[in-house]
């Protein structure tokens, strides 16, 4: 990583989707699908206890802001649901953001507490705003997974709809 390479790190339900969406993002150059939120050391995708899933994105701050990143990370999935995301159903789908700097931590909680106060969901936003403590890296199969199963019945039914979404929302953010 050089100088000009920051770290944000997000949970927001299934890394699969997290790390497709994040990954078509101008600016973004690596995502990593992992584990983090908890304290069990180790965790795995079958043991993944109280951890998250979660993605590890490095960007370039000249190319992408953390102020886009975190518009993306709201637009993409339903934060108000507490640890859920569509029919993905427990603590490891719930909603965070884990901030690297106290310049993340004050955006991250300051937009919290905008989308709330504006109402900006039918439902208050539960998303956990907390320390980056320790990130675990996913299981190599997990790596990319849309890019290299696209065909089957999740990617299209969940996955494609999201990116199409995504499209639609913030082309000018797409590489």
């Amino acid at each position: 990583m050089d100088n000009t390479t920051k770290t944000a790190v997000f949970a927001n339900g299934c890394f699969w989707c997290t790390e497709a969406v994040f990954s078509m993002l101008k600016g973004v150059t690596s995502v990593l699908p992992g584990y983090t939120g908890g304290k069990t050391e180790n965790p795995n995708y079958h043991a993944i206890r109280d951890h998250a899933e979660a993605i590890e994105i490095k960007y370039d701050p000249s190319v992408i802001s953390y102020d886009d990143l975190l518009s993306v990370f709201f637009n993409t999935h339903d934060p108000t649901t507490l640890n859920r995301q569509g029919n993905d159903v427990g603590t490891q789908y719930r909603s965070g953001i884990f901030y690297v700097d106290l310049e993340q931590k004050e955006k991250a909680e300051k937009l919290v507490e905008e989308l709330n106060e504006t109402k900006a969901y039918d439902k208050p936003v539960v998303t956990e705003v907390q320390p980056l403590i320790k990130f675990y890296p996913g299981e190599e199969y997990h790596r990319e997974y849309y890019k290299n199963n696209k065909n089957q019945p999740y990617c299209q039914l969940v996955i494609a709809p999201k990116l199409a979404h995504l499209q639609e929302r913030f082309g000018k953010l797409i590489k």
